[in-house]
């Protein structure tokens, strides 16, 4: 039986964006209650009746949470301009590097930053859409 298992995290961080229109509201320095949905996928063993434990994607978010909780996404080498969608590029390639043993995981691992809310928008990317973006 193969299982897709997603994990929350959160973060707060204050950002504008620099690339907005004049008067954009954007422009401003404003901060968000930031929601990262890390998913893997795979096999449920056997023996454990699981698929992954949950503490390995802990370790794999926990020093990116250092880099971004309570901080100007700005000033964060890789996110000068911190759109939802880059945002979401940079944390998928550092989630990914995180861990030798979890990379074949991570192949399958999708990932989504959203501004909650009920009605909030959100930037959801996979290595397919990571790959187009860089390299069109």
């Amino acid at each position: 039986m193969n299982v897709r298992l997603v994990h929350e995290f959160r973060f707060e961080a204050a950002h504008r964006l620099p690339n907005v229109p004049p008067g954009h509201k954007c422009a401003r320095l404003h901060g968000h209650s930031f929601r990262v949905e890390l998913a893997v996928a795979g096999p449920v063993d056997a023996t454990t009746g699981w698929f992954i434990d949950f503490q390995r994607l802990y370790e794999a978010w926990t020093p990116l949470f250092e880099q971004l909780d309570h901080r100007y996404l700005n000033e964060v080498p890789g996110l000068e301009n911190p759109t939802s969608e880059l945002l979401a590029c940079w944390i998928w390639e550092r989630v990914k590097k995180a861990s030798e043993e979890l990379n074949h995981i991570f192949e399958s691992l999708l990932k989504k930053v959203q501004e909650p809310g009920a009605d909030s928008p959100f930037a959801e990317i996979t290595d397919e859409d990571i790959d187009n973006l860089f390299n069109d």
